[in-house]
Order: C-alpha cells, then structure tokens, then sequence
C-alpha cells in the first residue's frame, strides 16, 4: 500500500469508529476543517507510527508542520523515504 492509501484509510477509519462527520478528502484540505479533533488526529499519528514504522513529529526539527490533508501525506511520505 502507498502511504496515501495508508493515511486516507486511517482517516476514514478513525472518523467512522470516532463518529465524526469526514469532509471530503482532498488534499488542499485544512486539517482543522476536516471534521476530526486532535483525540482523533493522535490515534491516526499513532497508528500510522505502528504501521509505516515512523513518526516523523519526533524527528521534524525546525520542520513546518502539515496544514492541509496533502501536506499531511508528504509529510509522512518523505519520513518513509
């Protein structure tokens, strides 16, 4: 699977057992108006570290974290690289 499939399925996942209404996931989606709170956004970081074997939270130093779904998944895709 590509970490795109990764992260999208996590989302959908964790809104549907979290009982969140999901916007539609695109990538110039704003995190904060995707319908998940951060409870819902740590579980999807954790699960993503247990699955792609990285967090790149702990790593990015000085690092401009994502803001949008797109950002979100590169952000995970270069830590994977």
């Amino acid at each position: 699977m590509s970490v795109r499939t990764d992260v999208v399925s996590l989302f959908e996942q964790v809104a549907a057992q979290q009982k969140k209404k999901l916007a539609p996931l695109l990538d110039e989606l704003v995190l904060l108006d995707s319908g998940l709170d951060s409870l819902c956004l740590a579980i999807i970081v954790a699960r993503l570290e247990d699955t792609l074997g990285v967090d790149p939270f702990t790593a990015a130093q000085d690092a401009d974290f994502p803001v949008t779904l797109g950002e979100f998944i590169r952000f995970y895709d270069d830590a994977v690289r």
